[in-house]
């Protein structure tokens, strides 16, 4: 089975049967439901969705198939081609449309896609929205427009600058001072649209970019997913050119990764931490990111005399709490950073331009910068179950285990302990227990996770 379907939209491999793949029929079924869904939303004449795409192979055939069928339903497009996540969802608001859809799987490989769905706020639907969704693509409720009140689509390939602008336009964006830094910056775009993206913004701030892999054609020249195992040629290359750092995004640039001078990670956690350093020495306030992430934004936030609160894991749940705990920056370990001066998403983007508004009022290297911050290391590991297993009651078993210790039971159940902490959680999707560990050490780290698995084994005598 590889086709997907959450709250948060539907994706799957491209190709094979209607129904366990992500066929033609299937992107249709979809984009129909959201459809339907956005008309249900209010009652008004006209109804406008923003769509974009990353540069997957079949991103265009997708998006033309997605695009026709909201024309078929009455709803004007406003297509912005090739983009990225943060761009469409800073799009819909500014074009005062109904909603968004972005067509891309993120961080998954080449042979799948997805259909990302927004709200009139240009952020991803709550589980209430998503699951309305989901029922409707079951049901016969869907209804098109006669052939004297289908849609229009209108192209607008401006966004990408757009975007830019609103990012120059940010208060704490030091342009002067990066400008003034003279930074050579190698940039892995995984030859999607962070090639498009990141160099323009970094030549608008000043700063010299070095492409690697920028060419937006969908072949990803390794696993999208920016961990350090997918990215040796961005390491050498940083090296080779003499480069002050590296930049690695995923294909839709909602992650972003960093890599020093050395040609060595800075750390996919410490994104957000960064960037959460340079906005609290600036605007004091709270933090959130979610519970899988890294402790150092706790370290930080207390540091700069704020709080930090962890959320269920999800876009949409750092979110919401972080609109609740007015934070003034937030997001998720996974590179993800969340600034809601301009918008309430990942943007790989702002991450960017705090990140080098930190490094050039702090005369500092990004090596020099890493070793500032607090030392944690992660492990990040899942146990295959059989389905007949009662997850559930294994979790609750381990809940009661450690009822002496921090607990958190939002979502999976959390546990810290002094110096370290394990988050389990089980998938929405497969029958397995993912288990997240963090410690001062990669060795107590990796130590930890598998005593947490050893004890999971025992209690499902498996």
């Amino acid at each position: 089975m590889t086709l997907i379907k959450s709250i948060s939209g539907i994706r799957g491999t491209i190709g094979g049967t209607v129904g366990d793949n992500l066929t033609p029929i299937d992107a249709v079924k979809f984009a129909s439901a959201y459809g339907m869904w956005i008309k249900q939303q209010r009652n008004k004449e006209h109804y406008r969705v923003v769509v974009g795409r990353d540069a997957r192979i079949s991103g265009e055939m997708i998006q033309n198939l997605v695009m026709n069928t909201l024309v078929g339903l009455g709803i004007h497009v406003i297509d912005l081609g090739l983009s990225t996540t943060p761009t469409v969802e800073i799009a819909v608001p500014m074009e005062h449309a109904d909603g968004g859809i972005i067509l891309t799987a993120s961080h998954n490989p080449k042979q799948w896609n997805a259909l990302k769905l927004l709200d009139a706020k240009g952020e991803f639907l709550n589980a209430e929205e998503g699951a309305k969704i989901l029922e409707i693509a079951e049901t016969d409720e869907m209804s098109f427009a006669d052939v004297d009140s289908l849609g229009k689509i209108t192209i607008n390939d401006a966004y990408i600058d757009m975007h830019i602008d609103e990012v120059l336009a940010m208060n704490l964006v030091n342009k002067k001072a990066i400008e003034k830094a003279n930074f050579k910056v190698v940039v892995d775009g995984v030859n999607s649209t962070g090639g498009i993206a990141i160099p323009m913004l970094l030549e608008r701030l000043g700063v010299h970019p070095v492409k690697l892999y920028c060419e937006p054609n969908g072949h990803f020249p390794h696993n999208p997913e920016p961990l350090k195992e997918h990215l040796t040629d961005l390491s050498e290359a940083v090296v080779k050119a003499n480069a002050d750092f590296g930049i690695v995004v995923d294909p839709d640039v909602d992650r972003l990764a960093f890599m020093d001078e050395n040609g060595d990670m800075f750390g996919e956690e410490y994104t957000l931490v960064a960037c959460a350093d340079y906005v609290l020495s600036k605007i004091p306030g709270n933090t959130v990111s979610n519970m899988s992430s890294t402790r150092a934004l706790r370290d930080i936030t207390e540091k700069h005399g704020g709080t930090y609160e962890a959320s269920a894991v999800g876009e949409v749940n750092v979110v919401t709490l972080m609109k609740k705990n007015n934070a003034v920056i937030g997001g998720e370990g996974n590179g993800g950073v969340i600034y809601p001066e301009l918008h309430y998403g990942r943007d790989a983007l702002v991450g960017v331009a705090l990140f080098l508004s930190l490094l050039a009022e702090g005369h500092m290297t990004v090596s020099e910068l890493r070793a500032s911050y607090p030392n944690y290391f992660m492990s990040k590991k899942k146990i295959q179950l059989t389905p007949d297993l009662d997850v559930d009651g294994i979790l609750e078993v381990m809940e009661k285990n450690y009822a002496h210790e921090k607990l958190t039971t939002i979502d999976g159940v959390k546990i810290d302990f002094t110096n370290s902490w394990v988050h389990l959680r089980k998938s929405n999707t497969e029958p397995i227990i993912r288990i997240y560990t963090e410690a001062p050490s990669q060795h107590e780290a990796v130590d930890l996770a598998d005593r947490i698995i050893s004890e999971i084994k025992s209690i499902a005598n498996i």
